[in-house]
């Protein structure tokens, strides 16, 4: 998914630069240091020491910015599995006969993905704009999922996926900041929803106006033209 408004430099790798495949105690290095990663993120937060993470994996940290030379790198490899997992969820909800509804899970799925660390909503637009497997699946089925339910008149239609991104980012910071409340999340949520909903039409609104009426041909109720009653001389 990508944010670009205001997120830093994606972290993707040009197709002419595309890593070689790895030997196979390579391969274990880099395995064992997402495993780690994992562990220490989900321990301490994104902003965990890239040392413990080395030393959980019992790799020199050369050893690991070989593999993953920033931070961001790091994290986008770690979540990479989720983001498909994510993109396999909303990909099965756009068969929902209520798009809406549909999104709406989707929001909730997304927050609780930002959520996977502590501090890692700081780093969703670097994530998110990472051009991974995952990255693009996730982002290509929220998009569709997104302009379904604008299609259907469910979800306004002045929004888009930036937007999506930036907002999940807000909750997703302000519920960490009360970790004792976990009630908040659901609260944020269900607002967010509710402002993405597509406004009613106001009940009562006056129809349209004589002029109107005449400009199409001054039809009756049923869309056929009125009849009119020669007044009794």
């Amino acid at each position: 998914m990508s944010s670009s408004r205001s997120t830093p430099k994606a972290v993707s790798v040009p197709p002419d630069e595309a890593p070689r495949p790895l030997r196979a105690d390579a391969r274990r290095n880099r395995e064992r240091l997402l495993a780690a990663a994992d562990e220490v993120f989900s321990e301490r937060g994104a902003e965990a020491s890239m040392e413990d993470i080395a030393r959980r994996a019992r790799v020199g940290i050369g050893t690991l910015y070989r593999h993953f030379p920033t931070r961001e790198a790091l994290l986008v490899a770690t979540v990479e599995e989720q983001l498909h997992a994510l993109a396999r969820k909303t990909q099965s909800l756009a068969a929902s006969p209520s798009p809406g509804g549909a999104f709406a899970e989707f929001l909730a799925a997304f927050v609780e993905h930002a959520s996977t660390y502590r501090g890692l909503a700081t780093s969703l637009g670097v994530v998110f704009q990472s051009g991974t497997p995952g990255c693009t699946a996730a982002s290509e089925a929220a998009t569709r999922l997104l302009s379904l339910a604008q299609a259907a008149g469910e979800i306004r239609g002045d929004i888009d996926l930036d937007d999506i991104v930036c907002l999940v980012t807000g909750i997703t910071l302000a519920a960490q900041q009360t970790p004792s409340e976990p009630g908040r999340v659901q609260r944020l949520v269900r607002t967010f929803i509710e402002g993405l909903r597509a406004p009613a039409p106001p009940q009562g609104a006056p129809g349209p106006s004589r002029g109107a009426r005449a400009a199409q041909g001054d039809t009756g109720p049923g869309g056929s033209r009125a009849t009119r009653t020669p007044r009794a001389s």
